[in-house]
């Protein structure tokens, strides 16, 4: 899947020169936590987001600094933090260089760019144009149908099936005799020895993904390395 299947666009934009206050009325009129910032040709000068308004003198919440920090920080660097605390427009408190995406890349590029850079949206540019937005709220939207349970009944043999198949799959945790796996009308009984507890919720989910499973019975055991320490399943899933 790529970024322009599930982007949203075209994007609600501000400009440069707009007032926080117009900012502020389209971020919460829209239920939004983030506007880029583009010039009247259409061009991504910047992206203003929840956080470049959170420390403002208005509310009393600019950033406390120490007499040592003060005197640490160059005149420069408060004068920016002044104009970020204060300024009225737009492009005085905008991030600049927002992270971006081209509309062609993957959805697992836009997350990866997501988490490496601690953001929750990237403006679609191509040619430096904006073409949209991609959200994580997008991403949600996105998964909501791809994870929907799917109707009709499945055999008990092919749910097996399934279930040893990935266990196959993830042969770096699991492998083929993994796990004993028993089904019988839809529900999957799991049965073995676990030497790290921790294996026991990925079983689980394996199989709780199959399409046709009812419900899971957890049988399975975990044994403390090295001890013959015994912990039986949990009384409730």
């Amino acid at each position: 899947m790529q970024v322009k299947h599930i982007m949203t666009a075209p994007a609600i934009t501000v400009a440069p020169a707009d007032t926080i206050t117009t900012a502020l009325h389209l971020m919460l009129s829209h239920k939004i936590s983030g506007l880029p910032v583009i010039t009247s040709n259409g061009q991504l000068v910047g992206l203003l987001t929840e956080g470049d308004l959170l420390r403002r003198n208005e509310l009393g919440t600019e950033e406390k600094t120490s007499w040592l920090q003060s005197l640490l920080r160059s005149s420069g660097k408060l004068a920016s933090d002044y104009v970020h605390t204060h300024g009225r427009k737009v492009g005085e408190i905008m991030s600049h260089e927002p992270v971006s995406i081209p509309p062609d890349a993957s959805l697992q590029d836009a997350v990866d760019l997501m988490i490496r850079h601690h953001v929750k949206r990237l403006p679609v540019v191509r040619n430096e144009q904006l073409l949209g937005i991609i959200s994580r709220a997008d991403i949600l939207r996105a998964l909501l149908p791809a994870i929907r349970e799917e109707a009709g009944t499945v055999s008990d043999d092919i749910i097996k099936k399934a279930i040893l198949e990935e266990y196959r799959n993830q042969h770096k945790w699991a492998g083929g005799n993994f796990i004993n796996v028993d089904v019988r009308n839809g529900v999957v009984e799991l049965n073995g020895t676990l030497t790290d507890d921790r294996l026991r919720a990925a079983a689980r989910v394996v199989a709780e993904n199959v399409p046709g499973v009812v419900s899971v019975i957890d049988n399975m055991t975990f044994v403390e390395p090295f001890s013959s320490t015994e912990i039986p399943p949990p009384m409730f899933p």
